[in-house]
This record gives structure tokens, sequence and C-alpha cells, in this order.
């Protein structure tokens, strides 16, 4: 299965980042280079790059461009830090790029190459959730295009259909972006992964006609007792599932478990352009001077979560003492 590049770097010490431009896509598979540390910025707050730990991987390699070009680390790592306020992987490879101090295309590439094997290894975690025939729901995008390889969510379904095993993904759209049908059902068919793309507002009748067995999504920050942030809707599909009693997972690296953090309600939501629910892709569908809330996640409570698929294990039950034992912390 190939699944292409979502960010590389060319060259070597005087290279440059490459990204898999995600507003392109489905439709154009195009790619956007980043020469200055005003690229990389710009790409992670326009979601030209987007997933948790690609924005970890693709802020590491920001902070070589800008150091490069004569500026100091901390001012560069400060710069990256105010593009998007949710991802705790952004913040967590800022930290590391300025604990490196030198060597930092080296740290750089050491941050990517261990996030392709933590997801390898979340597959293998998570993939005997997976029956044979069953249906998994999930929403947002949660593959290569938002890791390093083949993602965390995804990962648990690639590995699964690596294995020889049949099931149906059900890809919700994922309003108001559509990261689900734009992205996901993209990558899912690129796979040969069977996917029936739905509604967002479909999830609760796919559930009730007994389609759905399990329900897998991603995750942008974990708090420490296991309240999860992710994208706007994913916390509806949890209320969802336990209405059900169709038990829902959460996929990440432990590097975007946020211990210092005691619950949920401390993550940092943020807060996205209302043109985005007024004007989606350009079409306006809303009356002018509508007021819009516009959230881009919702943090899920870890009372609704059956399990956290990490690289280092499935965790369950989701409490601080679980998550500590199993991270080692």
């Amino acid at each position: 299965m190939t699944i292409p590049k979502s960010i590389e770097w060319v060259g070597d010490a005087d290279g440059f980042l490459r990204l898999i431009d995600q507003t392109q896509l489905p439709c154009t598979l195009a790619y956007r280079d980043c020469h200055s540390v005003e690229d990389v910025w710009e790409a992670i707050k326009s979601l030209r790059v987007r997933g948790a730990p690609a924005i970890g991987i693709a802020a590491a390699y920001g902070v070589v461009i800008g150091v490069r070009g004569g500026r100091r680390l901390g001012d560069v790592a400060d710069y990256l830090r105010t593009s998007r306020p949710t991802a705790v992987n952004l913040f967590w490879a800022l930290d590391r790029m300025e604990r490196a101090g030198r060597n930092l295309l080296d740290e750089a590439r050491a941050i990517h190459e261990e996030d392709r094997r933590m997801c390898h290894a979340i597959g293998r975690a998570g993939a005997a959730l997976i029956g044979e025939g069953a249906g998994v729901l999930t929403h947002c995008n949660t593959g290569g295009l938002a890791t390093a390889a083949y993602g965390t969510a995804l990962s648990v379904m690639f590995t699964a259909r690596d294995k020889g095993r049949r099931f149906r993904v059900f890809a919700d759209e994922t309003r108001p972006l559509l990261q689900g049908a734009r992205l996901t059902a993209w990558e899912l068919q690129q796979a040969g992964v069977d996917v029936t793309l739905i509604c967002d507002s479909m999830a609760a009748q796919v559930m009730k006609e007994g389609r759905i067995q399990l329900v897998i999504v991603g995750a942008d920050r974990i708090a420490a007792n296991g309240d999860t942030a992710n994208k706007i809707g994913t916390y509806g599909v949890a209320v969802l599932a336990k209405a059900h009693d169709i038990p829902f997972y959460v996929a990440a690296p432990s590097s975007t478990f946020d211990l210092d953090l005691l619950n949920g309600d401390g993550i940092p939501i943020e807060q996205r352009d209302p043109r985005e629910v007024t004007h989606g892709f350009g079409r306006q569908t809303a009356p002018d001077g509508v007021a819009v809330y516009n959230p881009a996640f919702d943090v899920t409570p870890a009372r609704l979560i059956a399990g956290l698929i990490t690289e280092k294990g499935l965790i369950q039950p989701v409490t601080e003492a679980a998550i500590r034992q199993r991270l080692g912390v």
C-alpha cells in the first residue's frame, strides 16, 4: 500500500520543507514548499498541514529553517507556538527542539522518524479490536496525511487490513471543513479500504441500523485523566456510541498526552474564522450578518472512552492511574 508522504525534508542542512497542501485535496494532489519560518507558520495556521503529529513535525522543521535564517531559537519557537493552540504535539515538538539547542536538523528528523515508528506501533496495538466483517466509524482525518506514516486511528484500520481482515469504514464528513470527506475518504479509497462516506448527522441512524461495531478516532490533546480533545463533533459521536452500546476508542501517540492538565477543562479550544461556516469553500450558505460560533475542537470525557490505543499498548480502563502506568510516567 502506497501512501503519499504528507511531510518531507528535501535536501540537507540548506534544504526545505515540502508538504502536501491538504486544502487542495481530494481533487488535486499538490505540494507546498516552505523556505521560510513564515511559510511554515502559514501552512499550519491555514490547515495546509494538519493533524497533531504532522503539525509537530512541521514545526520542528520550521525551527530549523528559522534559525538557519539568523533568528534566535527561542524567538522562532515562540512564533511557531502562535500558529494553533489546541494540538499539544506542536508545543511538545518545539520544547524538544529548544532543549536540543544544536544539531536541530538531526533532532527534527528524529521527531519525524519516531512518529513513523509510533504510527505503526499504534496500528499493531489496536488492529485486533476490528473483527472480521465489522463496521468502523471514524471522525475527521487520522491517516498518513496527519502524521509521518500510517496515521493513528487509520493506522489501526490499515494494519487490520494488512492482516487480511475484511471490514467497512464509515467516515463522517466532518463539518465545517470536511476533513472526513476530503481527506479520510480519499486516503482509505487510495489504500483500497472499503469506505462509505456519511454526513455527520447520519451517524446515529447508521448506529441504530447495526452497521457500526466500534468507533475509532484520533486526538489532538489528552489530559491526565483521559479527557480527549479532537475535531469538533467527536464528543457527539462518543455520546451516540454510548447510547447504542458501541465501544468508542481513541488512538494517539504518547506525545499527544498532556499530563500537566488534570482534566479536559484546561484544554484550550481554537476558535476558527466564522466564514468557514457561512462561506464554506467560497460559497455563501448563510445570511449576511448572522452570528457564528465556530470552535474547531471539543472534549470527550474519559468516561465515554472504552480505551486509548497508544504505541505502548491499549490503555483500559481510561483512568489517570492506568495512563501513567502504561506510559511509564
